[in-house]
């Protein structure tokens, strides 16, 4: 078959077989969102070709494609597990498939794959090769938190979770504090979601009432809110973003 100039073929089922690369395969932010509802149609088609994905979690990965459409096969796919604790010298292994041809996808646990996530180590193995990367359109947490803040979009850095040390930590907030005041850039951050408030209550400790600090919770999920108020108004709010998950921004 031949598409858009483009060889395909179709595998067992009858479905075309994508062009041989990695995709990049973004999935829900939520459990309560429809694939359908965050998810182009065209990613659907490149996935029902797809036979053989790197994963963070089987389990979840297994689940989102059944929610995408109840017709794939899973049993008839292929899973190797990528996550925080894959040694990197693993991960060349487990793209021999697409370098032998055959392409492959990659699913993060929730939005995009490879940012914030453990699936850069194949992207990163895939490029050193040569082989072709291809992200698909989906939600990034990290950006609509951005895009809903009101902070500025030209420059910002993505921290990740924040020390656990305190004094490392209460460094981090400064350095922070630094980079917004003198390079007017926004800082986003992370929090194991079980820590959530506490976060919020040391932040209006620390650093001066003025700041801003944006909540970006749940997003596209029930209890989507994004919330942008100065420190010294969070100091007296009430909320509760425990067990939820939450993108944190600070601007001034």
């Amino acid at each position: 078959m031949i598409e858009n100039g483009t060889n395909t073929e179709e595998n067992a089922t009858g479905v075309a077989t994508p062009p041989a690369a990695l995709y990049l395969l973004p999935v829900p932010l939520s459990d309560t969102s429809r694939p359908t509802d965050v998810l182009p149609a065209a990613n659907a088609d490149i996935i029902r070709g797809l036979r053989r994905f790197i994963v963070e979690n089987v389990r979840s990965a297994r689940r989102f494609l059944k929610r995408l459409d109840p017709a794939i096969d899973i049993n008839a796919l292929s899973f190797t597990v990528l996550d925080e604790h894959t040694p990197r010298e693993d991960v060349a292994a487990m793209l021999r498939p697409l370098e032998q041809g055959e392409p492959m996808g990659v699913i993060s646990e929730a939005g995009c794959p490879a940012v914030a996530d453990p699936g850069a180590d194949a992207v990163a193995t895939a490029q050193r090769k040569g082989l072709k990367v291809v992200p698909l359109v989906g939600p990034s947490s990290l950006l609509m938190a951005l895009m809903g803040s009101g902070f500025n979009g030209q420059s910002f850095a993505f921290n990740g979770y924040l020390p656990i040390d305190q004094a490392k930590r209460t460094a981090k907030f400064k350095e922070m504090e630094r980079r917004i005041t003198r390079e007017r850039q926004t800082q986003i951050f992370i929090e194991t979601p079980y820590r959530n408030n506490r976060l919020i209550a040391e932040l209006c400790r620390v650093l001066p009432g003025n700041m801003l600090l944006c909540v970006a919770s749940d997003i596209t999920g029930e209890r989507e809110t994004i919330l942008t108020r100065p420190l010294s108004s969070w100091a007296k709010a009430t909320y509760n973003y425990d067990k939820i998950p939450t993108i944190f921004l600070l601007y001034s």
